[in-house]
């Protein structure tokens, strides 16, 4: 199969899961989208720097390619990508995120997929842009996972963009709610 196929389709997959992640913050208030949600301090507006963070670290240093402009730290023992400070701006974080996908997306415009990068940290450091690429997309697919799951915790909201949504029927999700609870408790 040729680069530009592959290509093409994996950056159409990783702009739909961007898509999905960045459109849960959608209405939020600024507290919503940084509050903690976990016991851990996960939040909306976190997963996106974090994610922007390591899309641009990913598919910009490993290959040669840094980001022009500075990054958030990382690796920090308080997980500093992943939660927003007072100073950082939803547009600020907003804004890096389309500019790593940019520069994620160039490196992967100009590169050919069997491009050799180096990943210090992973146990077998040698890599190719292909296996970058779908490491990227898997990560940014998980997060919007979270993401959605945290959303849905907020205000009910499900969905991987507008045009798959549909309205919230708290009597149908009390009735599932139900109905998987019962089994549960059937099965144990």
């Amino acid at each position: 199969m040729r680069d530009d196929v592959v290509k093409g389709h994996l950056l159409d997959e990783l702009r739909f899961a961007r898509g999905a992640l960045v459109w849960k913050l959608d209405g939020l208030s600024e507290y919503d989208v940084r509050r903690p949600l976990t016991s851990t301090g996960t939040n909306l507006l976190g997963l996106v720097k974090h994610v922007a963070t390591w899309e641009a670290r990913y598919l910009g240093e490993v290959f040669g390619r840094p980001f022009p402009g500075p990054l958030p730290r990382w690796q920090d023992a308080d997980g500093s990508d992943l939660w927003v400070t007072p100073g950082e701006t939803r547009e600020q974080v907003l804004d890096l995120h389309r500019r790593a996908a940019a520069h994620a997306e160039a490196t992967v415009g100009e590169l050919p997929l069997d491009a050799r990068g180096r990943v210090p940290w992973w146990p077998r450091p040698d890599v190719d842009l292909f296996a970058v690429v779908v490491h990227v997309l898997a990560d940014t697919t998980r997060h919007a996972g979270h993401a959605d799951i945290l959303r849905e915790q907020l205000d009910g909201r499900t969905g991987e963009a507008a045009a798959y949504e549909r309205p919230v029927d708290a009597a149908e999700r009390e009735a599932r709610w139900a109905a998987i609870e019962a089994a549960a408790r059937a099965a144990s």
